[in-house]
């Protein structure tokens, strides 16, 4: 059991219960967590969601199965018609990273996207260009911008709501869209997958497409309209998806992911270099996943992660208990971004930390589309069938 001075960091010891439980499989526990549910033997309800998922698909554990699906999607890739085969989006992290390089070993084309919206690191922008470098792949930066994005980011901040990275990775995906459309490519590939990247609690984040409440956010607390930004709410997506047939693919739950392997092909065969976070190739995730989560919200995203890692037996729980025991983000560096993202947003620091320590305010409050969103996996589910017929 992890002591609990030390999980949450910075002496904040405001978010943990008097019950306090952690899961005996995984290092999940229930701070900042409603939903997480413990049996009698004290695990967590997300293992066994976990292996209900993988239970479900057939060629999860299955190698020659698994083998097929890949080689199926691979062929599906290169069967576009088109100059590229798919769009893939770039961050300099390490499943984009790998993707760049998986695709290239496999002949398939492929147009990278880089979604510049002003905060990369420095390292960042080596590791994308060693990307580029390595793989002979066209690349198109998608420039923010930069006036209109402060000023939504700003609106979150005044919003006090929980995801701060909606802004982010609305326009991440409203971009991909657009330069598929732009270029006549019909496959965006995702670096999404099961074995690291499926558990997160409805608690921590908030639905990335919900235009309506991004939007109201910003009605209520921006000062410029907002022209420029690339918008994917509900019916833009039901537009690239039904109407343009753009559809999105993902590689990686049918390749044997590794981690840990993986980090040392993409540091071997394109010069990575590793950020010592999970999203930190952003200067604002890092701050925001490091600093304002487990300190506003008592949210430690980290657990999620090792958790996820765990489960598909890629770690043990002895080893991510004793990543816990450091803290998110390094205090000197956590400071200093601090200050950075303050000025950059133009806040005064004072005024920035006041907005830190405001109450916490629900998404929710400023109204979502969620009738809209189930109106519309409604007709995608009515469709499938119909959909299938014509690929």
């Amino acid at each position: 059991m992890i002591d609990k001075d030390n999980i949450v960091h910075w002496g904040n010891t405001k978010f943990i219960p008097n019950n306090y439980k952690q899961c005996e499989v995984t290092v999940m526990d229930n701070i900042a967590d409603p939903n997480i549910r413990f049996d009698k033997k004290g695990i967590c309800n997300y293992y066994y969601e976990y292996n209900k998922l993988v239970n479900k698909k057939p060629w999860f554990e299955n190698s020659d199965l698994k083998k097929k699906k890949y080689e199926e999607t691979i062929r599906k890739l290169k069967s576009s018609n088109g100059k590229y085969d798919c769009v893939l989006g770039i961050s300099g992290g390490v499943d984009s990273t790998f993707l760049a390089y998986l695709l290239k070993q496999e002949g398939v084309n492929v147009l990278l996207v880089h979604f510049d919206n002003g905060w990369n690191s420095e390292l960042s922008v080596q590791n994308i260009h060693n990307i580029v470098e390595k793989t002979g792949f066209d690349l198109e930066t998608f420039v923010m911008d930069w006036e209109e994005f402060k000023d939504l980011q700003r609106a979150y901040f005044k919003a006090s709501v929980l995801d701060l990275e909606v802004p982010t990775d609305h326009m991440i995906f409203g971009s991909m869209y657009k330069i598929a459309k732009s270029k006549g490519i019909k496959y965006i590939i995702s670096g999404n997958n099961i074995v690291t990247e499926w558990l997160l609690p409805k608690a921590w984040y908030y639905p990335k497409f919900d235009y309506t409440n991004l939007n109201n956010i910003h009605k209520k607390y921006g000062t410029l309209k907002l022209k420029k930004l690339p918008a994917l709410g509900v019916w833009h997506l039901a537009y690239y998806q039904l109407f343009l047939r753009i559809e999105g693919v993902t590689i990686l739950d049918y390749y044997d992911y590794n981690k840990k392997v993986v980090k040392e092909i993409i540091k071997s065969e394109l010069n990575w270099r590793d950020y010592g976070g999970k999203h930190y190739e952003s200067i604002f995730t890092r701050f925001y996943q490091g600093y304002i989560l487990p300190n506003k919200f008592g949210i430690d995203k980290r657990k999620a992660h090792l958790s996820n890692l765990i489960l598909s037996n890629q770690i043990t729980k002895e080893e991510a208990i004793e990543e816990l025991k450091n803290p998110p983000l390094e205090h000197s560096i956590a400071i200093s971004d601090k200050s950075y993202v303050a000025k950059k947003l133009g806040f005064s620091e004072s005024e920035f930390q006041d907005l830190l320590l405001m109450k916490n305010i629900s998404h929710e409050s400023f109204g979502t589309d969620k009738k809209d969103r189930e109106l519309y996996f409604k007709i995608m589910k009515a469709l499938k069938p119909i959909t299938r017929m014509f690929k």
